[in-house]
């Protein structure tokens, strides 16, 4: 008689956060509240899938699902945008226009047709330093006037470097004045297209939600958002792909 019987393996546990492989592919485990059911998303900025499951108990399940779709996932990963460096020589565009990458005296500069910043390790740094600037210029100003056509005080505004959106607004509270956080990866969206999320941003100052309201707020300062929308869609891959 064996009194030493082997104990069946424990299921493994996975946590929110993980990352594992599945058939090559980079996976991220996220668990989610408001979820209904597992599912897949492909996190371009990442290049990474993403497993969502309702509760942690289901993350277990949610792997499961990705190596189903283990095919699938290889697809979708396949066909995102490779990382664009920036480097001397190459071009990047500022508010749609293209702009040369070039190494020259003085400081880092927007000069004509050009980006340029002095020849030294941290090159790319001070280009990138020089695009967020003019990120933060720019959106500032559209800000004032898109604030200013619905009568509302100026927000504090800020660039950083979200990957889920590219923007967000904090609506004024007793005590407390607006904020809104936009993506400094805008500049190098056309400037339509960023004005765009400028007055989506600045509709949230007054309708906190994407409801009619809100939608009509948009219409009012920049048109039909459909266009401005859909562009952001195709080449969000595009820009999140851009690195120093």
């Amino acid at each position: 008689m064996n009194l030493f019987r082997p104990q069946p393996k424990a299921p493994k546990r996975f946590a929110d956060g993980d990352r594992l492989e599945v058939e090559g592919c980079a996976l991220r485990l996220k668990v989610d509240g408001r979820a209904r059911r597992v599912s897949l998303r492909v996190d371009r900025a990442k290049s990474e899938i993403v497993a969502i499951a309702p509760t942690p108990r289901r993350l277990t399940e949610a792997v499961a699902f990705a190596h189903e779709k283990a095919g699938w996932m290889s697809l979708q990963l396949a066909a995102l945008p490779g990382r664009q460096v920036i480097e001397p020589g190459g071009v990047l565009k500022v508010w749609g226009k293209p702009y040369r990458l070039e190494v020259g005296p003085g400081r880092a500069r927007i000069t004509g047709d050009a980006l340029i910043a002095p020849d030294d390790a941290n090159w790319s740094l001070k280009i990138l330093r020089l695009v967020k600037r003019e990120a933060l210029e720019k959106l500032t100003e559209r800000t004032a006037y898109h604030a200013g056509r619905l009568a509302r005080p100026m927000p504090s505004v800020a660039v950083a470097d979200p990957k889920a959106r590219w923007g967000s607004c904090r609506p004024a509270r007793p005590g407390v004045p607006a904020a809104i956080r936009y993506s400094w990866r805008l500049v190098l969206a056309p400037a339509a297209v960023a004005d765009y999320v400028v007055a989506h941003e600045c509709a949230h100052l007054i309708e906190a939600n994407h409801g009619p309201r809100f939608w009509a707020l948009c219409e009012t300062l920049v048109g039909d958002p459909a266009p401005h929308r859909a562009w952001l869609r195709a080449h969000a891959a595009q820009l999140h792909a851009i690195s120093a």
